[in-house]
């Protein structure tokens, strides 16, 4: 079993650790505790356990661990190892009106796993393991608490070999049940999609411990609306994800890789238009803006795109076939070295700088997004020119990361730097950022998230990006969750324990 990375350590004795958001707090009785030990599931109280479920890796809360606070602390971690452990948990927490907040990995960058009102935090590593694999229809089950590492190896040792096709940045520290919750994308998901498209069944504990199941009976069906989608990118806050059912791939027998330099970010972004409008559909297909070109590749005059793909020799070489003819056709491009592919495998899970950084009173995050094509070009040149333009920027720059036939999704990196020690300012300046992004990329038209989610960073602006939609949102919550205790604080959506403290 995969041992998660720790979120960076918080600057302090866990015994003199303060929480940074100071909202209401619930506590959790001596009953109750005794209630939740009674299930069966792993329930510690030590602080060292607390402090470390109190935060995940948004980037701001690991400024905040420098300074020797984390976000909020859960009275209590509790971690099941089956179903009807979860389903115990929910129904004593359901009765006595505590706050739940799944957790499991806690790669989230969004503060999607913080206890925003203590309560118990809900560890859902316990849930380990493969359950079932059929070769012949291509499916897979796979329980939630799974780590992406342990699922690839275990499926790679089935027959011939078999993959997920599902590669975040976050592999080594995320699971399934992560992925699923956040509507989570991979770095090869031109060629396999989505979380969303992987997924085809769901089995989920409601806030009364319900256990249900859906759809997974068949590759499409017509039985009412898809349950299965309306947990997933639910962030928990509908249900808590137990077992899911996957389609996979045989392991891919063959693979090429290319890299073109473009005269601009606009021009790369048409290469990739092109190539998808055609039907190709390559793993990989990553473009970057200048800035990012030099600083990721050492090319900072060209806007660099990178290339990859795996599939069937004959699918690949009529793929590759598009791409080295739109790219070699666009004005101004060139082919580079394909080594820059390779020196992109070997960095691209690496986040060790950010901590550091914000160690060093640099702010610093990324902000993703996805809009239709038509949007994308203008869109980019206002959120860097906006980043840019805020007092105390140092850099701005974009990427091209997941591309579809109608649309892409774009990274927007920001970092700053304000007055040494003045922690006002630096979450003045984060607040300043994502509002940027985020209101420039709503008055685009385009989505908020691609694949990061909402968690609490980005909840302050769901309801004006659902518009109406939010009312229909808020209806199921308290359908699903009518005492509200799942995962409250986040989606700005209502909550019996009072106003998020992050708004």
């Amino acid at each position: 079993m995969t041992v998660p990375t720790p979120v960076t350590a918080v600057d302090a004795d866990p015994s003199a650790i303060t929480d940074r958001l100071t909202g209401q707090v619930v506590a959790v009785s001596d009953q109750l505790l005794a209630t939740l030990r009674a299930t069966g599931a792993h329930v510690m109280t030590d602080d060292a356990v607390r402090a470390d479920a109190a935060r995940d890796w948004w980037p701001l809360a690991i400024g905040w661990a420098a300074e020797g606070t984390v976000p909020q602390r859960p009275a209590v971690v509790v971690t099941p190892t089956s179903t009807e452990q979860v389903s115990a948990v929910l129904a004593a927490c359901h009765a006595a009106v505590v706050p739940v907040t799944p957790i499991a990995g806690r790669s989230g960058v969004c503060g999607g796993s913080i206890p925003v009102f203590g309560g118990v935090a809900l560890d859902l590593t316990g849930l380990d393991g493969l359950v079932a694999v059929d070769e012949i229809s291509l499916t897979a089950d796979v329980r939630a608490g799974m780590f992406g590492p342990d699922l690839e190896v275990a499926l790679g040792e089935i027959g011939a070999g078999y993959t997920l096709g599902h590669w975040p940045q976050s592999m080594d520290l995320s699971t399934v049940g992560g992925w699923l919750a956040c509507r989570g994308a991979g770095q090869y998901s031109t060629r396999y999609g989505k979380i969303e498209d992987m997924v085809i069944g769901l089995e989920v504990v409601l806030a009364d411990g319900r256990i249900v199941h859906t759809e997974g009976h068949g590759p499409r069906a017509a039985t009412g609306p898809n349950l299965t989608q309306l947990f997933v990118g639910s962030e928990g806050t509908l249900g808590v994800i137990t077992e899911a059912r996957f389609r996979i791939h045989p392991l891919p027998p063959a693979q090429e890789r290319r890299a073109f330099g473009f005269a601009s970010f606009a021009a790369g972004l048409d290469a990739c238009r092109n190539i998808l409008r055609r039907g190709a559909t390559p793993a990989v297909l990553r473009l970057y803006d200048q800035t990012e070109s030099g600083r990721n590749f050492d090319q900072p005059d060209t806007n660099v795109l990178i290339v990859l793909d795996e599939t069937d020799p004959a699918l690949l070489a009529a793929t590759i076939s598009v791409i080295d003819d739109e790219c070699t056709s666009a004005a101004g491009a060139q082919p580079l070295d394909v080594a820059l592919v390779e020196r992109w495998l070997g960095h691209r899970n690496d986040v060790s700088a950010l901590a550091p950084l914000w160690r060093a009173g640099v702010v610093v995050d990324t902000a993703e997004m996805s809009g239709p094509w038509a949007a994308l070009p203008g869109l980019f040149e206002e959120v860097v020119g906006s980043l840019k333009a805020i007092e105390g920027t140092l850099a701005a720059s974009a990427h091209q990361s997941h591309a579809y036939t109608d649309g892409a999704c774009l990274y927007f990196t920001f970092a700053g730097r304000g007055p040494e020690g003045d922690a006002a300012w630096r979450e003045q300046y984060y607040r300043q950022a994502w509002d940027t992004v985020t209101n420039a990329t709503m008055a685009h038209g385009a989505a908020i998230s691609h694949h990061h989610g909402i968690g609490l960073n980005r909840s302050r602006f769901l309801p004006q990006a659902l518009g109406t939609g939010f009312d229909v949102l808020a209806g199921l919550k308290q359908t699903f969750d009518p005492a509200g205790i799942l995962n409250p604080g986040k989606f700005g959506l209502p909550s019996p324990f009072g106003q998020s403290p992050w708004t």
